[in-house]
């Protein structure tokens, strides 16, 4: 099983975990979040960032999640990306989660591309035609 990782800004982690754990009916093994605030030194939160690493890949390898490209979290990530082993992705939404959490016994390559597809595929833009339920 592939290990999940989320770094983001704030409590977003730990809420995406509570909301996705919800969503799923209990709270998936093998996932962690490294909240990141305006006051944390990156430089000091890399070394946590690569213990959580090592003890989320179990053989499998470690996806790592963020929320903006090129902010601080996702900045960190950069620094634990080893291809084939730890992969990253930036723009992390609970539809990406839920997504990841279901595709990963499935190689990493393979859970990239299912997580990808999941949070694009879960920003839909509503419009009142398609919220009328028809009788």
């Amino acid at each position: 099983m592939i290990g999940i990782l989320i770094i983001a800004h704030g409590t977003l982690g730990e809420s995406l975990i509570h909301c996705a754990s919800h969503v799923m009916g209990e709270r998936p093994p093998q996932l962690r979040q490294i909240g990141v605030s305006v006051h944390d030194d990156p430089a000091h939160l890399l070394p946590q960032a690569q213990e959580l690493v090592r003890e989320l890949d179990r053989g499998d390898g470690v996806l790592v999640l963020s929320d903006i490209y090129g902010a601080t979290p996702c900045n960190l990530v950069g620094k634990l990306l080893k291809p084939g082993r730890v992969e990253g992705i930036a723009g992390v939404n609970l539809p990406m989660l839920v997504r990841a959490l279901a595709y990963r016994n499935e190689p990493l390559e393979v859970l990239v591309e299912k997580a990808v597809a999941g949070g694009c595929g879960g920003v839909i833009h509503f419009t009142h035609e398609a919220c009328i339920h028809h009788d």
